[in-house]
């Protein structure tokens, strides 16, 4: 049954090497909740979801909750859809901010709405993690960053720009799901390309009204 599930991504994502991660997403809004579920589909085995948050009515359209979960904790109603997928997954859901002295996993996806949340939680977990992977999304431009050797990298703390040069408005503030769906994929494949031992890229920047693609 494993091997007929897995089959025809068999060559593209390692299922020994995933099976053996832990993957945190920090931050289960629009990019989060797509990274959850996307891990789930193919094949990770353990799952740590953090975000203090609530579904409210807006995010049925642009984060792909369902109506009936409105007012629950997005990390329950995230860890609910993720067990359907497979309820063989370990999921541990945190209904809470990020804190320093969580234990999280070796694989990192970063989803948070601010730019000072970000460059907390990347001075806390840059020696803790082996592979870090950063999604940023407004309205219909996103852009992934990833490390794949976090605690030699100084590449990604030249991103972290002062909150007072970012765009007013939260990354949330303008966004739609297939934005959001592509960002989680971008993301997906930074770090299946680390599981293959191929080397990430460091920031791929899509602009989908352009029709833009940039990636170093």
């Amino acid at each position: 049954m494993t091997a007929d599930r897995f089959q025809r991504q068999a060559d593209l994502v390692p299922q020994a090497g995933i099976e053996s991660v832990t993957a945190t997403v920090i931050g289960v809004g629009a990019v989060g909740r797509q990274i959850a579920l996307q891990l789930a589909s193919i094949g990770i085995c353990n799952l740590q979801l953090i975000d203090f948050d609530q579904v409210e009515l807006t995010n049925v359209t642009t984060q792909g909750y369902r109506s009936d979960q409105i007012g629950r904790a997005k990390t329950a109603a995230t860890a609910a859809d993720v067990e359907a997928i497979d309820p063989k997954i370990e999921v541990d859901a945190i209904a809470d901010r990020y804190r320093p002295h969580f234990k999280t996993g070796e694989a990192v996806f970063t989803c948070v709405d601010s730019i000072k949340a970000r460059a907390a939680i990347w001075r806390s977990l840059q020696a803790r993690c082996a592979v870090w992977i950063d999604g940023r999304m407004r309205g219909e431009v996103v852009r992934v960053l990833a490390s794949g050797d976090p605690k030699s990298d100084t590449n990604y703390s030249n991103t972290l720009f002062a909150q007072s040069e970012a765009h007013t408005g939260s990354c949330t503030s303008a966004s739609t799901v297939y934005a959001a769906s592509l960002t989680a994929s971008l993301m997906l494949h930074q770090f299946t390309r680390w599981l293959r031992k191929i080397p990430v890229e460091r920031d791929v920047s899509v602009n989908l009204l352009a029709s833009e693609m940039v990636s170093s």
